[in-house]
């Protein structure tokens, strides 16, 4: 079956095999992508929550969030993985390291793990992730954790996709200068010092703890949590302090007003992209060819040019 509205009835009714097709399309983008969206109202991811996992390279994110479902299965709750890998060089897809690392979960029928790649787009998310998490919603999970490909300088985009934003650092984690300006105290909800056995971890809580008192007061103080994820230590610590974070956005509404930016965010991106195809339309054929001569022979210039392509206003003065 590769009609996208069958698809979506098919993944409403259970079919996983289904549900792998549709995620394919939705990260594919496109007619049918656009057709299957249609078909699937974004009210329907309203009912699970979606958990972000985000922190530099190497942290232990993967075993992490294998530790993560499996508490969450225990309870059970049905959950959806998204793992955002980065892209293959060679084919432009997801190299599916996260799929291997949290290997006690494929063969769990509660549990879809999903690999996207981010196909070089800026942030660390794929562009298709709201989508893909409202084909898991679809599907009847309770949960979706999303696990970024690391966190850097704006690799900070998972704050806007998920309700919950879970960051993980290790012990002696560096510079917490360096950390403020990536972002991280603004986005995360939960901290977790992940790999609590080593050496340092007092000092990397109390500078976390530390940093985040000096940001002042807010309706939601996060917690910091400390884990030996492959051990599941502290594992049980981060889903109260999950469960305590989604009691408090919800009873203040916050998590609607986070919601309804997301769909804005979702909307400005769609129309960003088509703009892009425009302009790879406008540069392209012959009549770009011979505005890119005019300039290279000095009879016009890049303004000019790019004015004459897109038939816009040149902005001269009368």
């Amino acid at each position: 079956m590769t009609d996208p509205k069958g698809l979506v009835d098919a993944v409403r009714g259970g079919d996983r095999v289904a549900l792998a097709r549709l995620l394919s399309i939705v990260e594919a983008g496109g007619d049918e992508a656009r057709a299957a969206m249609v078909a699937l109202p974004v009210t329907v991811a309203d009912a699970v929550w979606t958990v972000g996992i985000t922190g530099a390279p190497g942290a232990g994110k993967s075993t992490l969030t294998g530790a993560l479902v499996g508490h969450l299965r225990a309870t059970g709750a049905r959950v959806g993985v998204l793992a955002i890998d980065p892209s293959s060089p060679f084919t432009g897809g997801a190299i599916l390291g996260d799929r291997v690392r949290m290997h006690d979960h494929t063969t769990d029928a509660g549990v879809f793990i999903r690999s996207m790649a981010t196909r070089g787009h800026h942030g660390g998310l794929a562009r298709a992730v709201p989508q893909a998490i409202r084909v898991l919603a679809a599907a009847g999970h309770d949960w979706i954790v999303v696990e970024t490909v690391g966190v850097g300088q704006v690799e900070v985009e998972i704050a806007g996709t998920a309700d919950t934003t879970v960051v993980v650092v290790n012990p002696a984690w560096g510079d917490g200068v360096q950390a403020a300006k990536a972002g991280l105290l603004e986005i995360g909800d939960v901290f977790v010092v992940n790999k609590a056995d080593r050496d340092g971890v007092a000092a990397t809580v109390h500078d976390l703890e530390g940093m985040l008192a000096l940001a002042g007061e807010r309706p939601w103080r996060p917690p910091v949590i400390e884990t030996v994820a492959p051990a599941d230590q502290g594992v049980d610590e981060l889903v109260d302090a999950i469960g305590r974070h989604r009691n408090a956005t919800e009873g203040s509404g916050e998590v609607a007003r986070r919601r309804e930016q997301r769909i804005a965010d979702e909307i400005r991106g769609l129309v960003l992209d088509q703009l892009i195809k425009q302009a790879d339309d406008f540069c392209s054929g012959t009549g770009f060819a011979t505005v890119v001569r005019q300039v290279a022979d000095g009879v016009s210039d890049p303004y000019t040019a790019a004015t004459l392509l897109t038939g816009g206003d040149d902005g001269g003065t009368a």
